[in-house]
């Protein structure tokens, strides 16, 4: 493995409010490894979603809380990062309408933000 592959450099963090549920988080989740673009890059190891634990500013575990976080490997976290933030933000705002679409009721809101790959 050369100097750099496989290691996280650039990541996004997708945090839904307080009115989200586990069920919201999981298919948020799904819903993000299905996105054609998203998939692409998963698929050539350039890109993982995984769920982690909310924390605090100080690190510390926040409740049951859940953020889906975008890690984005290697050369692809370098040009292609805005690129990469423009496509989870529209996914994002996608799985929101269909949200609403489908089921009863607001669904959460979202954000998606940069963040360092140990911030949570």
């Amino acid at each position: 493995m050369a100097e750099g592959d496989g290691v996280v450099t650039r990541g996004i963090r997708i945090r839904l409010d307080g009115t989200a549920s586990e069920r919201d988080i999981g298919a948020l989740h799904k819903w993000l490894e299905r996105e054609k673009p998203l998939a692409d890059l998963a698929r050539t190891d350039q890109l993982r979603i995984d769920e982690r634990s909310r924390t605090d500013e100080a690190g510390a575990p926040m409740g049951i809380g859940m953020d889906i976080v975008v890690a984005v490997i290697g050369g692809a976290a370098g040009a292609m990062f805005q690129t990469v933030v423009d496509q989870v933000t529209r996914s994002v705002e996608a799985w929101r309408a269909n949200r609403r679409a489908v089921e009863d009721g607001e669904p959460p809101e979202a954000s998606v933000e940069p963040v360092r790959p140990d911030d949570r």
